[in-house]
């Protein structure tokens, strides 16, 4: 496992270069520039700022600058604020990981639970519902569920200011971001689940008389847990990018409006850090996700 862990490590490095390269790349192909606005800039002055950012030299020495430069965490200043890059985007993964790591402790306990009660009644009521639950929110667009929650708890209800600053705090964007990973992983376990159930030793357990809840609990949900287990990568990665949506609805000053405002402005410094923080954390996660499979079945043989 030492040497598939640092193979993986290995190649996170190498996607992580890559999402960098294209994203530079991409940026600086598309027309515009950082300093192209409505109203019209000195032109001395914006010759001064080209210069200033090396805008003046090829796209790849420009890469390749920013490379050497990231490479020993200096990511820059923005082109809009003239603030420190670093500080830009680290303050802003703040909010975006508190949101993200909430979200992650709503959605995986309550997706689970459902996921073993559709399992447990299965064909009955409380299947269908679950099964109807996670459909509905699996098809469901991010920022509709977020609207809809808005508009009803804020605007009809008047539980919650407007915003989420305002009296709301985290909740409503918690559970905005955490309805489709419940979804997901509530169909998941209920997949897992009903194999596990149908095992032979599980069926054993149930002739013998052992009561349903140590069946359940105790056999069948051990072996379901390593394919539930291993979309918590996936679902971290999704709880991170997918704050995009939520941030953006909410106002909330995360690393998803951060990104989003960055495109607007043509902010290349902030929009290169921000796509390399969030390209790592997704690589990170999906590493922990596997090594987790592998500590709760050492039977999963990685290659």
């Amino acid at each position: 496992m030492v040497w598939y862990a640092i193979k993986r490590v290995l190649l996170a490095a190498v996607t992580v270069f890559l999402v960098a390269a294209i994203t530079f790349f991409a940026m600086h192909f598309i027309p515009g520039g950082p300093f192209d606005t409505e109203k019209a800039i000195d032109p001395a002055a914006k010759a001064a700022l080209i210069t200033r950012f090396h805008l003046d030299r090829s796209v790849p020495e420009q890469f390749l600058l920013y490379l050497g430069n990231a490479l020993r965490g200096d990511f820059g200043i923005s082109l809009k604020t003239g603030r420190d890059v670093s500080e830009m985007v680290f303050g802003a993964f703040g909010v975006s990981a508190r949101l993200g790591g909430l979200s992650l402790l709503v959605s995986l306990p309550l997706g689970a639970a459902l996921g073993c009660l559709a399992a447990a009644r299965r064909g009955r009521a409380a299947d269908r519902a679950v099964l109807l639950f996670a459909t509905l929110l699996a098809a469901t667009p991010g920022f509709v569920v977020a609207t809809l929650l808005l508009l009803v708890f804020c605007l009809k209800l008047g539980w919650f200011g407007v915003w989420s600053a305002q009296g709301g705090g985290m909740f409503l964007p918690v559970v905005s971001l955490a309805l489709y990973p419940a979804a997901y992983v509530a169909r998941l376990t209920r997949a897992s689940m009903l194999q596990a159930l149908s095992a032979p030793p599980v069926r054993a357990l149930r002739a013998r008389g052992v009561r349903e809840g140590a069946v359940l609990f105790r056999h069948a949900l051990k072996n379901a847990a390593p394919p539930v287990v291993a979309c918590v990568g996936p679902m971290a990665a999704y709880a991170l990018t997918g704050s995009m949506v939520v941030e953006t609805v909410f106002t909330i000053g995360g690393l998803g409006s951060r990104f989003v405002e960055s495109i607007g402005n043509r902010d290349y410094p902030v929009i290169m850090a921000a796509t390399i923080v969030m390209a790592a954390l997704i690589a990170l996660f999906s590493l922990l996700s596997d090594l987790l499979c592998r500590a709760l079945d050492p039977r999963v043989e990685f290659s």
